[in-house]
């Protein structure tokens, strides 16, 4: 197979692609620089400014000078790439395969839906990797990994507001729920190792269920409050948890009124809002207990 490929003649497609290949491998100004020493050569001996010779070095130099800044900004890109790369060891071994995987995708199956496909994950990795580096992360609302692994991995306070008003799923039955009632025994165990919890509750009125919530998380050791519908801006109303003040949670709504993703974190900008927002719910607050 090896040899009838290398026997096999080189047609004018193959060379069109290669040349191709070439040309968008090949530095812009290299390009420019070896078109215009090209056009100076030729311009120098038609116009008899320079012998036939002279013209010819002339051009030769042009594209040498060319080639040389075309091989400094590739190995400057390489030192660049290498530089990024080196802040994490783990960088080096993990971008390559997915590098690799998907050039190899596009190249063998092109114009196919499988192409498609992966640019489109790949325009997904990168959008991800850029919550990353503004330092958050969304997940859908079924994924609480954040909300329970920050509590498990608080060290001294924990403040958190929480809405249980009406809504479509019913008014308390995420506490009620398989991850509700596991994200109260990591609040416990955290209560446990001397964590201090403030949970304010918005509500619109005070039902049997909720007092029965209430006095239960009272009994544990949490620092309760209470803040009616309408005691503060609207914009304030929110689901929120934040740990040691330097990690926060927040649910986002859908127009139901129930939690579509979860964003967890590390942004001072979304930290300092979400810390006023909480003291100045804490503030309009009462507490009992």
């Amino acid at each position: 197979m090896s040899e009838e490929r290398l026997r096999r003649p080189v047609s004018r497609t193959d060379s069109a692609r290669g040349l191709v290949r070439l040309i968008a491998h090949t530095d812009p100004v290299a390009i420019i620089g070896i078109a215009l020493s090209v056009c100076l050569s030729v311009a120098l001996d038609l116009t008899g400014a320079a012998t036939g010779v002279e013209s010819l070095l002339a051009g030769l130099m042009g594209t040498t000078i060319s080639l040389l800044v075309d091989s400094l900004a590739r190995a400057e890109r390489r030192f660049h790439l290498r530089t990024l790369m080196d802040g994490a060891p783990w960088l080096t071994s993990a971008i390559a395969p997915i590098v690799e995987g998907t050039r190899e995708a596009v190249e063998t199956y092109p114009e196919t839906r499988v192409a498609v496909e992966a640019r489109r994950r790949f325009d997904r990795f990168r959008a991800e990797t850029e919550l990353l580096r503004a330092g958050r992360i969304l997940r859908h609302s079924d994924d609480h990994q954040d909300l329970l692994g920050a509590t498990r991995d608080c060290a001294s306070r924990m403040d958190a507001l929480t809405n249980v008003m009406p809504r479509a799923s019913g008014e308390l039955s995420w506490w009620h729920s398989d991850v509700g009632r596991h994200y109260w025994r990591v609040n416990l165990d955290a209560l446990a190792r001397g964590v201090k919890i403030t949970r304010i509750f918005v509500y619109a009125e005070i039902s049997d269920e909720l007092r029965a919530l209430l006095d239960e998380q009272r009994a544990a050791g949490v620092r309760v409050g209470l803040l009616p519908w309408g005691s503060v801006d609207r914009s304030l109303h929110l689901n929120l948890t934040i740990w040691d003040g330097s990690g926060a949670w927040e649910g986002r709504m859908s127009a139901h009124g129930e939690i579509s993703e979860h964003l967890y974190t590390v942004n001072p900008v979304d930290l300092d809002r979400l810390v006023n927002a909480f003291e100045t719910c804490e503030n309009a607050a009462t507490f009992s207990g």
